[in-house]
């Protein structure tokens, strides 16, 4: 079996353009634990897409390189290389319609997608679309609304003293997301064309969900905290620990919820929460997530092998060890 894989910063995304250094740290991570996942597996031919800038920073075992260089098109490259494969695997952001889209390649060209489908992705990929999703189905998601002129001009009947996030509506993680706590910063916030979404700043421990899902159905494999640093209003990833603590079923249940609610989903999924005195729903990531890289070193835990496995039935995940983890993201700007 052909499995393409293409993780998009590293993989040439940006040809033509300079390489974000937080972006490329974080899509190095996320690739070689994937690449590390699959080469532990029989019967597999791997084939992935790099960057010509950063080929040595991806492992050399047992896969085939395609090196992208800036007189290529990476649309179509992808697209010739897809119709080559059995299995594809891609890993990109949400940002600009860039994962749906190669989700919607994938799908055109009748090839197997290891994770969830292009009609998935433009919810979950949408913060708005999420929280008006989780809000009909009555699971506690973080108060969302469009921050636009209307709601701009109701800043002064805002509570006051009030602390807000805005955040662009289909960013990832702490991207271009600012605190604001005045006016001022209500101004310059609205100065911005961007389309952003806003969310009280809510207190408390920041947690995440890693995932399986299928047809309604979901898996719990870890439940991780993700540690920030909060500098010149804006948050900044600074580790998580991976299988930070075990789940008393309160966790497994919420991931039921969310199966019910979106049952599109599939393959890995990452929940990020707000927890204080409930648990609240920040986002979902259709997609891996920085704590996947270390999910193997912590439970033992084949992520790749599980979501093949979802191909004909359901995810074996027998931990082979139980311990937490710490993926240093201290350059990150990406929350996981």
């Amino acid at each position: 079996m052909k499995i393409l894989v293409f993780e998009y910063i590293t993989g040439g995304g940006f040809n033509k353009q300079e390489l974000p250094d937080s972006l490329v740290g974080e899509g190095s991570l996320m690739l070689n634990a994937l690449l590390n996942n699959l080469t532990k597996l029989d019967g597999f031919d791997i084939t992935v897409m790099i960057d010509w800038r950063i080929n040595q920073l991806i492992c050399e075992t047992c896969i085939h390189k395609v090196i992208i260089r800036p007189e290529h098109d990476i649309t179509e490259e992808f697209a010739r290389l897809v119709k080559q494969s059995d299995l594809v695997w891609p890993i990109a952001p949400e940002f600009d319609g860039i994962l749906q889209t190669l989700c919607q390649t994938v799908e055109s060209l009748g090839k197997v997608l290891l994770t969830s489908p292009a009609a998935a992705v433009a919810i979950a990929g949408n913060k708005f679309k999420t929280y008006e999703l989780l809000s009909r189905h009555q699971i506690t998601t973080v108060p969302s609304r469009m921050f636009d002129d209307t709601y701009f001009s109701s800043f002064d009947r805002l509570r006051t003293g009030g602390e807000w996030m805005v955040k662009p509506v289909d960013g990832v993680g702490c991207a271009d997301s600012y605190l604001i706590t005045n006016r001022q910063d209500f101004e310059r916030m609205a100065a911005q064309k961007n389309s952003y979404i806003i969310q009280p700043h809510l207190q408390g421990a920041k947690t995440s969900l890693s995932c399986l899902f299928k047809q309604g159905r979901g898996w719990l494999v870890s439940v991780n905290l993700q540690r920030f640093e909060l500098v010149s209003g804006q948050y900044h990833l600074t580790d998580i620990v991976v299988n930070h603590h075990p789940d008393s079923g309160s966790y497994q249940q919420l991931v039921t919820k969310i199966a019910s609610a979106l049952p599109e989903l599939w393959g890995y999924v990452g929940i990020d929460l707000i927890e204080n005195d409930q648990v609240w729903v920040l986002e979902i990531n259709p997609r891996l997530t920085t704590s996947f890289v270390g999910i193997y070193e912590a439970l033992g835990i084949n992520i790749a092998e599980a979501v093949l496995q979802l191909l004909n039935g359901e995810p074996i995940l027998n931990p082979a060890c139980n311990q937490p983890i710490i993926v240093q993201a201290k350059q990150e700007t990406h929350a996981s």
